[in-house]
Order: structure tokens, then C-alpha cells, then sequence
């Protein structure tokens, strides 16, 4: 254990000041939702707004692990690290399909690029990287560069989180005015999706009913999708707040004491 001590500090001494970093930030995020009113999709005003209703797809989405149907995905390829057997994630990618955010007042259309999205865990699998079975193969060979190659002689952890067609979501973002017209580049990515001209129609029908579009702003880059209540999340993020603006200082005191102590040892030899 002495051995480790130095590794340890030194770990100690780089992870506090982030973690007291992160702690103020969650902490920022959660009085931004406390502090901002709920409105309605038909009442919301352009820019900074919270919302909540039901997601639906915009086109035909399925993910990438699972090939089940959804509004939005994430997902993470994971190797293992260190002799205690951790993970080191060396992959992540998410969906930028938009979706549709109904409640009982109208439609917005949310844009996910950029956002920080809470879901939870779904799909997990671990396997040897040398007998991975599909869908993980065609996965590694469309998007895997030479890392994750590599990376396939040790074990590989596969996880994938979805928000599901009809699940209730809240959005924290910037509103922007609906579009007057569907561009191209909507036509095209329907087409890349596999939906067909009928499905095409109702969609487009369903954008001429579009309150407005929910995204990542310039001027306030806050955007928050979770399909946990504005209650669950306020909880957590005071959790996470607390424990990080606890451990942050603390380690860093344990860093550097311990530096400090061998520098002293040091001068005195």
C-alpha cells in the first residue's frame, strides 16, 4: 500500500480540483431548473425554456445494439483498464435524428445534438473482443477506427441507453421559430432512414403543426434532454453536487499534504 501512496496522491492531487469544478457546474444546472419555469409547447416563448411531454420519432429510428425502435439513442464501447478491472470507455456516439416533444397543448421539434441527456442505462453486454458477436462486429467496422481495433485483443463492454417511442421527457433548452419549409436535407435524411413516402406525408403534416424548434443555443449553450422528472433530476444533482464540492477539497488536501510532507522529508535529508 506505501508504494501506491505517491500514485495515489498524485491522483488525488488532479482529480480534486475537477471534481470541485463539476460539483459547481451540476450545482449551476440545477438552480438553471429550479429557477426556470415549466411552460406549456403552445404557450413557450422563443428562447431559454424547460418543457415536457411525450417523445416521438420523426423518422424511422432504430438503435444501434438492440435494433428496437426509438426517439433517441446513446451508446459506449468500454475496454478494461488498470488490475482492479475497470472500465475505460473509448467510444461514445448518440443520435442526431430530431424528435417530436408533444403534450396537450401542441408539437415542438427537438434537435439532440450537443445536449447533455440522463438516461439510464438500458442494453449492457460484455464480451471478448476477439469473438464478438452482431450486431458489436458491423457496429466496430462501420464506426471503429484503428483504436477500437486495437482494442477488440481484450474484452469490450457494449451499453446503449434509449428514450422509447411515447416516453415522457424533459428538455432544457433555447427555442427557435418552426422553419416555413421542410429543406432537402429533412427529405434526405427521411429517405436515409428507410421511410417511405406515406410515412414521409404524415410527417410532413405533423412539422406544419410544430410550435417550435428546441435546441443547443449560442447565447445560453444550457440543453438538457432526460426522460427523469424536473423533481428526479433536482434531487440527484444536489447529491452529486454535495459529494463532489465534499471530495474535490478533500482529495486535493490529501494530494498535496502528501507532497508537501515528502518535500519537507526531502529538505530535512
Amino acid at each position: 500500500m506505501s508504494s501506491e501512496l505517491p500514485l495515489y496522491a498524485a491522483l488525488a492531487l488532479g482529480a480534486g480540483p475537477v471534481l470541485f469544478y463539476r460539483g459547481f457546474r451540476d450545482l449551476r444546472l440545477k438552480r438553471t431548473i429550479e429557477d426556470t419555469p415549466t411552460s406549456n409547447i403552445r404557450s413557450m416563448a422563443m428562447g431559454f425554456v424547460e418543457v415536457k411531454g411525450k417523445a416521438t420519432p420523426r423518422s424511422h429510428l432504430v438503435a444501434p445494439f438492440s435494433a428496437n425502435p426509438c426517439a433517441y439513442w446513446e451508446v459506449d464501447v468500454a475496454t478494461k483498464s488498470g488490475r482492479r478491472g475497470g472500465w475505460t470507455i473509448i467510444h461514445r456516439a448518440q443520435s442526431r435524428h430530431p424528435f417530436y416533444l408533444e403534450d396537450e397543448t401542441g408539437i415542438a421539434l427537438v434537435y439532440p445534438d450537443g445536449a447533455k441527456c440522463t438516461v439510464p442505462h438500458g442494453r449492457e453486454e460484455e464480451c471478448a473482443g476477439l469473438m464478438l458477436p452482431e450486431p458489436y462486429v458491423s457496429y466496430l467496422k462501420e464506426h471503429g477506427g484503428l483504436g477500437l481495433q486495437v482494442a477488440r485483443l481484450g474484452a469490450l463492454r457494449f451499453r446503449e441507453r434509449l428514450i422509447e417511442p411515447g416516453q415522457p421527457v424533459y428538455v432544457l433548452g433555447s427555442a427557435f421559430p418552426r422553419a416555413q419549409s421542410v429543406s432537402l436535407s429533412d427529405d434526405e435524411s427521411l429517405a436515409a432512414t428507410g421511410t417511405d413516402d406515406a410515412v414521409a406525408t404524415r410527417l410532413r403534416a405533423t412539422d406544419q403543426r410544430i410550435v417550435g424548434v428546441i435546441r443547443k443555443g449560442q447565447n445560453d449553450p444550457t440543453f438538457l434532454i432526460s426522460p427523469q422528472s424536473e423533481l428526479a433530476l433536482v434531487v440527484t444533482l444536489g447529491m452529486k453536487c454535495v459529494a463532489q464540492l465534499v471530495a474535490g477539497p478533500a482529495l486535493t488536501l490529501f494530494g498535496l499534504g502528501y507532497w508537501l510532507s515528502v518535500l519537507k522529508a526531502g529538505r530535512l535529508l
